[in-house]
């Protein structure tokens, strides 16, 4: 486990501990940044409610430790590979927007989004050629347009 990854894992441990849930934290180190994923039975718990426990507890570690690492990397925060496999999913409608929006000429929408998810919008749609994103709204959550790049 990388040093600058072990005050984040005690710090899950207590903070999951004080909740009365008993489960594992597994690193697996991303070319991102390091993924701390819950697992055991009582991971299920933060993975409820869409994810909802897990967003808000990535916020925190985001706003206590978000600073600490190096090269624009990011902590991600997960549970049962739960927002892994939102991700992908994410991932994937993003693709199929910008095909949909470079083939019909029309804008595509995707959202309201927050900025965790556009980040995954813009850069999956940026391997794309031809389409570009931008996030429009003045609220934390935002939609992101597809277009045509002009």
């Amino acid at each position: 486990m990388a040093d600058a990854t072990q005050p984040i894992v005690e710090f899950l441990n207590r903070f999951t501990a004080a909740l009365g849930i008993l489960t594992p934290v597994d690193v697996e180190e991303t070319p991102d940044g390091p993924r701390l994923n819950f697992s055991g039975e009582e991971a299920e718990l933060l993975a409820r409610h869409r994810g909802e426990p897990i967003k808000a507890l990535q916020h925190v570690v985001d706003m206590a430790f978000g600073r600490n690492l190096d090269d624009e990397k990011r902590i991600f925060v997960d549970a049962l590979a739960y927002r892994k496999g939102k991700d992908v999913e994410l991932r994937q409608m993003a693709k199929l927007l910008a095909a949909k929006a470079k083939d019909s000429g029309l804008d595509q929408q995707l959202g309201p989004l927050n900025p965790y998810e556009r980040r995954i919008v813009h850069m999956a749609v940026a391997e794309i050629p031809g389409v570009t994103t931008e996030s429009i709204g003045d609220a934390f959550s935002k939609t992101v347009h597809i277009s045509l790049r002009k």
